[in-house]
């Protein structure tokens, strides 16, 4: 039995650091007949589980001591030349000054990258609401995260300039432009160009952060921000997370060489290498599988369930209450005219419906009145059900 209590001094970074709003709501995902429109996982239906297993089979049986024993830091070769064809065929952002490393999950991709650009102090500026695993690798590095508000056609282009202004020598723009996380939104291609021009204009790198952009069920593709860069001024993550697995956490990250390598380095300090099974059980089923083919089919699942949750927001909701219609991706956004986002959420609740509390995604405090809702997870019934409790919740809600 300890007799005194220690001073552990931790990292003034991290101390300060929130945990995830979102792995906090699984505390409450036991609760019988609890539906959950809160979590961010691709759906279990979209996995290709038998061409998987027999990827495996052909790993273990040609390649087993390989993919048991330690790899290189940037990635399995094959995976990474099957990345950088992919990003020039499918996505034009690939050229010849750049290079691509591997990582664990497209999280790492964002981590590494703020490790190697940022100081305490440092500030990032960023679309609000934002990715809250972002914001957090961007605090635990000690930086300060400055938001501007997105409007139905992605960040707010006037208040962007305003914050590079009020903010000068901010290291990074982060964006999530297509399908954005939390609203879904997807960025239009003139504020893209725009986007670009002015951290050109005021000397800001950007993180584009691309982790749905293969998941488009509606709409035309919109060129990334990658694909206009002409400066080198542009790193791109994305991860195989939405479109194989989550759990296998394998995702990449490409850029300038200059800062790849940079980003090598921190790797070999943090863990080494991604887990080099899963790289190679990724490239094989790449190798033997029509991936596109495959994509389709998550893309048509996708489709189905958001128009679900849609047409029932549309058909059960005041017409005070506003939320987003996206083209692709996981989720949506909900805003009410008024009221606290907290206690919507604990309104929803106590009514058997979890969904994520929309001031967890703030780069900065400030009010809210807007909740996540993930239409990945839920099954049909579910989608169904569960939104025609949310809107009767969300209704009851705005005429207390």
């Amino acid at each position: 039995m300890w007799g005194t209590i220690m001073d552990y001094r931790i990292s003034e970074n991290v101390k300060n650091v929130k945990p995830s709003a979102i792995r906090e709501i699984f505390k409450f995902l036991s609760v019988p007949g609890l539906i959950s429109f809160a979590a961010g996982n691709p759906s279990p239906e979209s996995f290709p589980t038998e061409e998987m297993q027999k990827a495996s089979n052909a790993v273990f049986q040609s390649s087993a001591s390989a993919a048991l024993q330690y790899g290189t830091t940037e990635g399995y070769a094959p995976l990474r030349d099957w990345v950088k064809n992919r990003l020039v065929n499918k996505f034009s952002s690939f050229t010849v000054n750049d290079e691509v490393i591997i990582t664990t999950g497209g999280q790492q991709g964002i981590d590494l990258f703020s490790r190697v650009m940022l100081n305490a102090g440092d500030t990032v500026i960023c679309e609000s609401p934002s990715f809250i695993g972002a914001l957090n690798a961007f605090r635990v590095c000690g930086a300060n995260t400055v938001g501007v508000e997105m409007e139905e056609d992605g960040i707010s282009v006037s208040g962007l300039e305003s914050a590079l202004k009020n903010n000068k020598g901010a290291k990074f723009i982060y964006l999530i432009p297509t399908f954005h996380n939390p609203t879904g939104i997807t960025t239009s291609l003139e504020k893209r160009k725009e986007i670009y021009r002015l951290a050109l204009k005021y000397g800001a790198l950007i993180l584009e952060d691309n982790p749905y952009g293969e998941l488009r069920f509606a709409g035309e593709d919109v060129p990334t921000i990658k694909s206009i860069d002409t400066e080198g001024i542009v790193v791109y993550t994305s991860s195989f997370s939405k479109i194989l697995s989550s759990g296998m956490r394998v995702g990449y990250l490409c850029g300038p060489k200059q800062i790849i390598d940079r980003c090598v380095v921190v790797k070999q300090a943090n863990d080494v290498h991604t887990n080099l099974f899963f790289q190679m059980l990724v490239s094989k089923y790449l190798e033997d599988n029509d991936i596109d083919k495959h994509i389709q089919t998550i893309k048509e699942l996708y489709k189905r369930k958001a128009s679900l949750m849609i047409n029932g927001l549309e058909n059960g909701l005041s017409g005070e209450v506003r939320f987003t219609r996206p083209e692709g991706g996981l989720f949506l956004w909900v805003s009410l005219p008024d009221g606290d986002s907290s206690e919507i959420f604990k309104s929803c609740i106590e009514k058997n419906i979890a969904v994520v509390d929309g001031k967890a995604f703030l780069p900065q405090p400030a009010s809210c009145s807007s909740v996540r809702l993930n239409y990945s997870m839920p099954t049909d019934e579910q989608i169904t059900r569960g939104t025609e409790i949310f809107c009767a919740n969300v209704n009851e809600f705005i005429k207390r």
